[in-house]
């Protein structure tokens, strides 16, 4: 028998978003658990996410924010194309149908009520695979194409009624460097998701599935409430805001991206259409990226504890210009637009929110990922090796005190992998992990601090550096300065430090030192004198 949905009350509601929650964050920790490499073990470089009926985020886990609002995207691209029956899977990494770059591969899974034939909910989880081929190991390539950066996977069936398709998995590890660690991803993710399917269901069960289905209805509707509240407390008008990308691997010519926020009431139009057009280099943005962005800021603005799902995007109306580099068109380069773009869509949102509400939005944090590939052959092993890293930095300082030193910040929420873990993994040696003293721009806070590491070749090895800040540090509000930009260097025996640009392909002999320098976050705040006192 069919129970009756209960009465939508905040306990009601706070109960089904942590028991919804609770599933995404079961599917992460079995994720995290099972998988192969670092970057997904240790770096926790995945996202899990449950979805309605309809494909609409229904609940998250506090993942990934570039993945998270993205995902369902590649749920409806999945449900558009592949018809989903109990037991089944579907595969995506396509950028242009819900993806974000072509390391990022989602797996779909339908959970459906017993004796019912349409899927109730859907289950997803994306996760950053070290290598899916392409020109470069770790499949982070200074591209002008996409298909120069790896596989392109659309959505396609890969667990059919319970049984991997062996051939097209075997299809997928025949395009890549590391294939039993990317088999192993593969199988940690297909996990995932059955933990996913299993605890939706056992709540259906203790609950029904009509009560499940009116609770996450009315999440959706809850979070838009909170939404609109957070934007009708802004003040009307239109704000605008301009920033830049260092260049796009090709050319070394400043990128702008322009946005013009409308606040009308509890509504707000956020319009990206005056921003430079897609790039020959791989920092394009797809919209699925753009529109993560605005989830991620629209999320700052709500309480603590607010839930995020589909319901936060209701009040806004997101424009974008096609063939714009925040929302480029196919066979664009992409690799660099998931991780770098959208730091920088980031800091345009905050930097436009600033102007709208003084004093409550942060400085820019260090507005990169300062992205790092590696790979070879390890002849400890005798088979070939891809890694993938990135490095955090100083978070922009607020009114509220100094900002944070050596995190990751806005778009990507991942750790750092930890030496020892390193060391295992790849012929490599760290020589040094500190903080980047004094990089934090000044103001009455400053910024956080970034990052040191230098890293030591001990097998010849190629490497890809894919970073941002480099021209110019991250800005500082009210008066506060700039952080100090990102640099990089090569130490080679005998040769003074020879300069890096933020994107470079090169090889690694064995002795050489790759050291990298984060950017320090931007400052708050004049800096005050000494009569200046306390306030």
């Amino acid at each position: 028998m069919t129970m009756a949905a209960p009465r939508c009350s905040p306990i009601a509601l706070q109960v089904f978003a942590h028991r919804f929650a609770a599933a995404a964050e079961e599917m992460g920790g079995t994720l995290m658990r099972a998988a192969f490499s670092p970057n997904i073990k240790e770096r926790r470089d995945f996202s899990c996410a449950v979805c309605d009926a309809a494909g609409g985020l229904a609940a998250q886990a506090a993942h990934i924010p570039v993945h998270l609002g993205s995902m369902p995207l590649s749920v409806l691209a999945v449900m558009q194309t592949v018809p989903l029956d109990p037991g089944d899977m579907a595969v995506c990494n396509d950028p242009f149908r819900g993806g974000t770059h072509l390391p990022d591969i989602t797996l779909v899974a339908p959970v459906h009520a017993p004796g019912e034939t349409t899927p109730r909910f859907y289950v997803a989880n994306r996760a950053h695979h070290a290598d899916v081929g392409g020109m470069s190991a770790g499949s982070m390539p200074l591209s002008t194409s996409l298909f120069q950066e790896g596989i392109i996977i659309p959505p396609l069936r890969l667990v059919r009624a319970g049984e991997l398709d062996r051939s097209l998995l075997s299809l997928i590890l025949a395009n890549v460097r590391t294939p039993a660690e990317r088999e192993g991803d593969f199988a940690a993710q297909v996990m995932a998701n059955l933990a996913g399917v299993a605890r939706l269901q056992a709540l259906m069960s203790e609950h029904g599935p009509d009560v499940m289905t009116a609770m996450a209805a009315a999440l959706q509707d809850y979070a838009e409430a909170l939404c609109r509240s957070a934007i009708a407390a802004l003040p009307d008008g239109e704000y605008g805001f301009e920033d830049v990308l260092d260049g796009d691997g090709v050319a070394a010519t400043d990128i702008p991206i322009r946005v013009r926020l409308r606040i009308q009431g509890d509504a707000m139009e956020i319009d990206f259409c005056d921003s430079a057009d897609q790039t020959a280099g791989s920092v394009n943005a797809v919209r699925a990226i753009t529109l993560s962005c605005v989830l991620y800021v629209l999320r700052c603005l709500l309480p603590d504890g607010a839930p995020t799902n589909a319901g936060c995007l209701r009040p806004v109306t997101l424009r974008t210009r096609p063939g714009s580099v925040v929302d480029a068109l196919f066979p664009a380069a992409v690799a660099g637009g998931n991780v770098e773009t959208s730091q920088r869509i980031v800091d345009v949102l905050l930097g436009a929110l600033a102007q709208a509400a003084p004093g409550r939005f942060p400085a820019a944090s260090q507005g990169t990922m300062n992205n790092l590939t590696l790979g070879g052959l390890d002849s400890r092993r005798q088979q070939p090796f891809a890694y993938y890293e990135t490095l955090a930095g100083g978070h922009g300082a607020s009114a509220a005190g100094p900002g944070a030193s050596g995190v990751h910040s806005h778009m990507t929420n991942t750790l750092n992998t930890p030496v020892e873990a390193l060391e295992y993994a790849c012929p490599v040696r760290v020589r040094r992990l500190a903080l980047r003293r004094e990089s934090g721009g000044q103001g009455r806070y400053r910024g956080g601090d970034g990052l040191v590491r230098e890293l030591e070749a001990l097998e010849a090895m190629e490497a890809t550096l894919l970073g941002e800040r480099r021209t110019r540090g991250p800005w500082g509000v009210a008066g506060g300065g700039a952080g100090v930009p990102g640099q990089a260097q090569l130490l080679r025996p005998g040769q003074p430090a020879a300069p890096l640009p933020g994107k470079i392909r090169l090889h690694l002999e064995p002795g050489d030192v790759l050291r990298l320098e984060t950017p320090g976050g931007g400052g708050y705040g004049h800096v005050q004198s000494p009569r200046d006192g306390v306030d």
